[in-house]
């Protein structure tokens, strides 16, 4: 028998007034219970079309929204974990964020990899935790059809590790990330008058020795705000990595009498070379 016509006309309960009704609703309710939280849609600059990543992409944009943590608990997933690797942190949690509200300020404006929805990839800052999250999964169908009509998407996101990606935003609050982590020597580098950077375009300056030739790559001239400090490797007061070194004699550069192993040994799983 078909459903009463009365309530419904076989695309969910409601007309489209009552559907537009519920969707004010949960965005009222997202603006009273839920977080300001920070889109950054990711630009793809080089893509590896055989691993599907891109190493070098970057955040122009970020628009604020707000968001519901739905697992209100407490973070999911496995948390502090002790791998090989030493302690790692994956806090996961789920955001809700309406549906007309992504349209009206991040579709309709933003240039996205799929268009139309928030995209896996893409980055979310979260200014009460003063932390970034990245989207691995974008779930657009839950609750299923209540009225007809999905009003919601549901975030996926796990704790984002920075890889020194450019972060360009125009919000001071999330380019500093780049300023303090980054990695990256080129960002300290010359740029001509007319904004051009060096050793790039017409009229650029180039250096008399243009390649490095230990190692192919060009030489380029770096701002004095760029000092080239070694990287001093720290360790976590629920780590002893360097605890481990030490004893295992990695700390005595060119001593070799206190190490575990000796990598002097030509043979040292057969017979005896002589």
């Amino acid at each position: 028998m078909a459903v009463n016509h009365y309530f419904q006309g076989g695309r969910g309960i409601g007309n489209a007034a009552e559907k537009r009704l519920h969707e004010d609703i949960i965005i009222e309710s997202l603006k009273i219970f839920g977080q300001d939280i920070y889109y950054l849609p990711r630009t793809l600059v080089n893509r590896d079309l055989v691993l599907g990543e891109d190493t070098s992409s970057r955040f122009d944009d970020s628009y604020l929204l707000e968001m519901y943590f739905e697992t209100n608990e407490g973070f999911a997933g496995e948390n502090e974990i002790i791998n090989k690797f030493g302690l790692e942190i994956r806090d996961d949690t789920t955001l809700v964020l309406s549906k007309r509200r992504f349209e009206e300020h991040v579709a309709n404006k933003a240039t996205l990899t799929a268009s139309g929805r928030p995209n896996e990839g893409d980055v979310v800052f979260v200014p009460l935790l003063n932390s970034y999250f990245e989207i691995q999964f974008v779930e657009d169908q839950e609750p299923f059809y209540q009225l007809g009509n999905l009003p919601v998407y549901k975030l996926k996101v796990t704790r984002w590790e920075y890889s020194s990606e450019e972060i360009n935003t125009g919000q001071e609050v999330l380019d500093e990330t780049e300023d303090k982590y980054t990695l990256n020597e080129l960002a300290h580098r010359f740029t001509l008058e007319y904004g051009q950077e060096v050793l790039t375009g017409r009229g650029s300056i180039v250096l008399e020795d243009f390649h490095d030739y230990d190692t192919g790559q060009p030489a380029f001239l770096m701002n004095e705000t760029y000092t080239g400090a070694e990287v001093v490797q720290t360790q976590s007061p629920y780590a002893s990595n360097l605890d481990l070194n030490t004893e295992a004699g990695y700390g005595t550069v060119g001593d070799l009498s206190d190490d575990i192993l000796d990598f002097t040994e030509r043979n040292p799983f057969g017979e005896v070379d002589e």
